[in-house]
């Protein structure tokens, strides 16, 4: 079954990867101040052309013209939600896919009414940790450590199918193993290492990552999700046999991202599909 498994979703995901590298999707990447530098990188690794435009007064022009919008509430504010919701229903409204990251979603009334808000315009993908998602999912503030998980995402594979059957996205749980669900189907990505929740923004890079990768396959966004995190997580384990520290995972995750070949890749993905019980 592994070996079926692997000769299935690993062309699959170099396909993505090559279209990505072909076509240099345009993503907007309306993120947070922290991870804005290192979502650029990522995409620009990837073959993407990334754009991280947020002002009211440009998106009415320049929405409609990307390929997909990401959209991640990490350094949220009364001023940045506003063209938030703008960019997500322009994107909605054209048709144009288009990926939420919910930070920290059950840390604060303000920020989980806004990322539900965000929920409603209808997100073509929500990735998140397992408590951003419990959090969605339940429509409730819960036990939180900032930006970080309080859950494994083990944890949050029922509140993952219940949030994509309610909101008619696509639904990632990261975590050691990162889910994949659309309500019905859930696929598990076993890539990564350890090392990775030292480097800030990762999560936020792979989910502008998962935009370029929705962007050049709309009509799959499920696969597309898994291939993306996959990939990611392939390119750290790759950076991870050069690193000395997060600082220089940091550095070669980027590298093997760029120079990922196809042997790499149809090797090296470990993308499972769950069978509903």
């Amino acid at each position: 079954m592994e070996a079926e498994e692997q000769s299935h979703w690993g062309p699959k995901a170099w396909g993505h990867l090559c279209s990505v590298r072909n076509q240099s999707p345009l993503i907007q990447c309306i993120t947070n101040f922290v991870s804005m530098d290192l979502t650029a990188n990522t995409l620009l690794s990837a073959g993407a052309s990334p754009a991280m435009l947020h002002s009211s007064t440009e998106i009415p022009d320049f929405t409609p013209q990307v390929h997909a919008l990401y959209v991640n509430v990490g350094t949220l504010s009364e001023n940045w939600l506003p063209p938030m919701k703008l960019a997500a229903e322009l994107a909605s409204k054209c048709e144009i896919p288009w990926v939420l990251d919910p930070v920290a979603a059950g840390a604060s009334g303000f920020r989980l009414k806004a990322c539900l808000d965000l929920v409603s315009l209808k997100p073509t993908v929500i990735r998140g940790n397992a408590s951003e998602i419990i959090a969605l999912a339940n429509a409730t503030l819960g036990a939180t450590k900032g930006v970080d998980s309080s859950h494994d995402s083990t944890d949050a594979v029922e509140a993952a199918k219940s949030l994509a059957n309610s909101s008619g996205s696509v639904v990632a749980v990261s975590g050691a193993v990162d889910f994949i669900t659309d309500g019905n189907r859930v696929v598990g990505a076993r890539n990564g290492v350890p090392m990775m929740q030292k480097i800030t923004a990762t999560g936020c890079a792979v989910t502008a990552l998962i935009a370029a990768f929705v962007a050049v396959d709309r009509s799959h966004p499920l696969e597309a999700t898994a291939s993306a995190l996959a990939v990611f997580g392939l390119a750290a384990e790759k950076g991870m046999e050069m690193a000395r520290g997060p600082a220089s995972l940091r550095m070669h995750m980027i590298d093997s991202l760029h120079g990922l070949d196809q042997t790499d890749v149809i090797s090296g993905v470990k993308i499972t599909s769950f069978v509903k019980e």
